[in-house]
């Protein structure tokens, strides 16, 4: 066996993958941090903005997805919007911010639109709730 097999089969060769998910939270991380000199209390919850806002947008594409494959699981698009709604409880403790809270009214007007168009047998539009989130994300994240 040459040293170049070994170098060749190498697990350090191959590429590292980080889900966005992930990505997004550790920017998150990275922009927080140093509102951690400010005190703890605000930095607790910037960070707990942080972490909700990176939920919010998993849980946004967990619902498209969910739309997506409505024929194979309807019941998956219902929970998907649960969860929306248990990140804006969340969400509300933050909302001292009026940035933040005006962001937030934003998302919940698009979570009851895409609400009202799946009691109506309807194909919700999507793309105003994930401009909502990204929304709520930006404001989040600084």
């Amino acid at each position: 066996m040459s040293p170049h097999t070994l170098l060749e089969d190498s697990p350090m060769q191959q590429p590292l993958s980080i889900n966005r998910t992930t990505a997004l939270a550790v920017a998150a991380l990275v922009l927080v941090l140093p509102l951690s000199a400010v005190s703890c209390s605000a930095a607790e919850k910037a960070l707990s903005c942080a972490n909700t806002a990176v939920q919010v947008t998993t849980h946004v594409a967990q619902l498209g997805e969910a739309f997506n494959n409505a024929d194979q699981d309807p019941a998956a698009a219902g929970q998907a919007l649960q969860n929306l709604k248990g990140d804006m409880d969340k969400l509300g403790r933050n909302s001292s911010d009026a940035d933040l809270s005006n962001a937030i009214g934003d998302l919940q007007t698009q979570i009851d639109s895409v609400q009202k168009a799946v009691d109506n047998n309807q194909t919700p539009d999507l793309a105003p709730l994930g401009s909502a989130a990204a929304r709520v994300s930006k404001v989040c994240t600084g």
